[in-house]
């Protein structure tokens, strides 16, 4: 069976809308059987993609962000920053950049970010003045935020798939994380400058006050977390297992979260956990199939002799990610590209960190964009609104987040600098 028509029925077979794990696995065990090998082969090579230590980490952080979703973090996130820049025009837009960055910390994905910060933004700055499109859009665009900030789910993939250490690609990605927020920030600064139409609310120290303590508890999670990674007391699996505890004593500390929220908690976490891990297994059988054909040293060869310029090789991997990452699942892309791209990065010395931080937040781009970005749907859904009325609102938002990719990709240090300075 020739590697291009088991090519040909991947992309028939997204194209139908069938789940990415299964477009991939179906074909690829068809692979096996006329190839000669049994389709146990098959299946245990997919089972080798995530018999894997570190990947653990995966279901942990997801569970992680469904506790903390269930736990209230959100609102008591929200209410701090309102009350620290509520008095300021265009606050909620502020606000809601501040928001998910501090929920980033927790939660680690975009879809969860979209889902638990959707249900109170919109509403809120809806009825503060601001339009749906410019509420809805924004929402969607620092909800990417997540995945780039560590606890990244993304990053651990990427670090399971590279062999890299996740510590070193979690620091690798702060700065970053930080650009993004700031370039969104920047475009709500340009775009409700000169509304005067909008809501304000005065500043109050009492309300700050009260707003800090609440918040005081949720932000002990990353510190522990990430502190614990950071400083070597942890590995990522170790510091999510600890992060679910912090939380789950948390929110029952609070009376936010009870026996029965906790378990639907789990249960989310298990059914999105199933959904990567059949991603992330026949990913991993086409992987070993691409590996097979050689298909790695041959894309390295056309690569080599089309350019020897790293920037042009950065540019065309960014092109290439935009693409994948709008009709295929990002962890499936993850899986697929990095075993094909590592090498060529290798022969233009490209830092494997910086590569990685490149691909992951070219991935997240894409999931703002048709036909299957992810965070459109979830908005669409959490907002009750057609999703190209959605789009219309995050299209002016993608700018800055493409602004922010082209300067990691020219400037490698913004990736690199903080690793160095930790000795990661």
């Amino acid at each position: 069976m020739s590697i291009w028509i088991l090519a040909v029925l991947i992309v028939v077979l997204i194209g139908l809308r069938t789940p990415v794990g299964l477009a991939f696995l179906g074909p690829s065990v068809l692979y096996m059987l006329l190839e000669g090998n049994s389709a146990g082969l098959g299946f245990r090579q997919a089972f080798n993609g995530v018999a894997s230590f570190p990947l653990l980490a995966v279901p942990l952080f997801i569970l992680l962000g469904s506790i903390a979703n269930r736990a209230g973090i959100a609102d008591r996130i929200f209410d701090f920053a309102l009350a620290l820049l509520g008095r300021v025009r265009g606050n909620l837009g502020y606000v809601n950049i501040a928001t998910s960055l501090g929920f980033s910390w927790m939660s680690g994905s975009a879809l969860a970010d979209a889902a638990a910060l959707g249900k109170i933004q919109v509403p809120a700055m809806m009825k503060a003045g601001y339009t749906f499109r410019f509420a809805s859009g924004l929402t969607a665009a620092s909800a990417l935020i997540a995945p780039v900030m560590p606890p990244s789910i993304p990053a651990v993939i990427y670090a399971s798939v590279a062999a890299l250490s996740t510590g070193a690609l979690f620091a690798g990605s702060v700065l970053p994380a930080f650009l993004m927020a700031a370039g969104l920030a920047l475009t709500v600064l340009l775009l409700t400058r000169r509304n005067t139409a909008l809501e304000t609310i005065p500043f109050d120290w009492s309300t700050l006050g009260t707003a800090t303590l609440r918040v005081i508890g949720p932000l002990g999670a990353p510190v522990i977390i990430l502190g614990g990674i950071l400083l070597g007391l942890f590995t990522p699996t170790e510091a999510a297992a600890v992060g679910v505890a912090y939380m789950v004593v948390l929110g029952f500390v609070y009376r936010t979260l009870n026996l029965r929220s906790l378990v639907e908690a789990v249960r989310e976490a298990a059914t999105t956990t199933a959904a990567i891990t059949l991603i992330l297994a026949s990913a991993s059988l086409l992987g070993w199939i691409l590996a097979r054909e050689r298909v790695p040293q041959e894309v390295a060869e056309f690569v080599t002799s089309f350019t020897d310029s790293p920037i042009v090789f950065l540019l065309l991997i960014n092109v290439l990610l935009i693409l994948l990452g709008m009709v295929i699942d990002a962890t499936a892309v993850i899986m697929i590209t990095v075993p094909v791209l590592m090498p060529i990065a290798t022969q233009f010395g490209i830092d494997p960190i910086h590569l990685g931080v490149i691909i992951i937040v070219n991935l997240m781009i894409g999931l703002l964009t048709p036909p299957v970005g992810s965070v459109l749907y979830v908005m669409s859904s959490v907002t009750r609104r057609g999703v190209d009325e959605v789009f219309r609102g995050i299209a002016v938002f993608l700018v800055p987040l493409v602004v922010v990719q082209l300067i990691i990709t020219f400037f490698p240090p913004v990736v690199t600098g903080l690793p160095a300075l930790l000795g990661l």
